[in-house]
């Protein structure tokens, strides 16, 4: 999408595929947050930034709100709340807590799966997001069998940011982690929950990590560039 649509809640989303696009007979369109269909009509639920990905027909909205809404697809990172028979319960920060199962992990079976502890912090996918159940996700990718990233975060440290910013964040042209890492080698999970992983070498170089992440919502990329340069000169 080249031109940058704000939409309220109430607006009519034109999301047809062109007739021209490969596969248009049995594409699927894909909608997240802040879009709801009702009969034939698709309509925005949230005021926000129109955003959509032509090559998986996903359409969704971009806003900062406070609580996060799961979505299926879209990547989290949870802290483990409770365990059960079937599985564990993971908060994601939504108004439900997510369900995890246990065999949702690469190459786990009955005898072999992975034993996570209460507080334990998790890197995962939603792979089930309506209005009539709790959230279920996935700590790899089900139609892989491999794990992607996804699983149990140990070590580093975890911290809250606003929704906006974690969907920039993902963007593989996040402006501040990639002038990070052109200066210092550091791990990191953004999940569009608002929660954001990061693990270095040292306290002193988290601490710069997460402060540069944090200022750099409303800068350009040339500010972070510059933000970054000015954190690790005073390091």
């Amino acid at each position: 999408m080249t031109d940058v649509r704000v939409v309220v809640p109430g607006d009519i989303i034109d999301t047809r595929i062109s007739a021209e696009d490969d596969g248009a007979e049995t594409a699927v369109l894909r909608l997240g947050p802040g879009l709801v269909q009702t009969g034939e009509e698709i309509s925005a639920s949230a005021a926000g930034v129109l955003h959509n990905k032509e090559e998986t027909h996903q359409w969704w909205v971009v806003s900062n709100r406070r609580r996060y809404v799961a979505a299926e697809g879209e990547p989290v990172v949870g802290v483990v709340v409770g365990r059960h028979g079937e599985g564990y319960r993971v908060d994601i920060g939504s108004a439900q807590d997510a369900l995890l199962p246990l065999l949702a992990f690469e190459g786990a079976t009955r005898r072999n799966k992975p034993n996570l502890t209460i507080g334990a912090v998790v890197y995962a996918r939603v792979v089930v997001a309506n209005s009539v159940m709790d959230p279920e996700i996935e700590c790899y990718n089900s139609n892989t069998g491999k794990s992607e990233g996804y699983g149990e975060l140990t070590g580093g440290f975890m911290f809250k940011c606003s929704l906006g910013l974690a969907r920039h964040l993902i963007g593989a042209k996040a402006p501040v982690l990639n002038s990070l890492g052109a200066q210092i080698p550091f791990e990191t999970a953004v999940g569009v929950n608002g929660r954001v992983w990061v693990n270095t070498e040292s306290s002193e170089t988290t601490v710069l990590v997460v402060n540069a992440i944090k200022n750099s919502e409303y800068l350009t990329a040339k500010q972070c560039k510059q933000m970054v340069k000015e954190l690790l000169d005073k390091q």
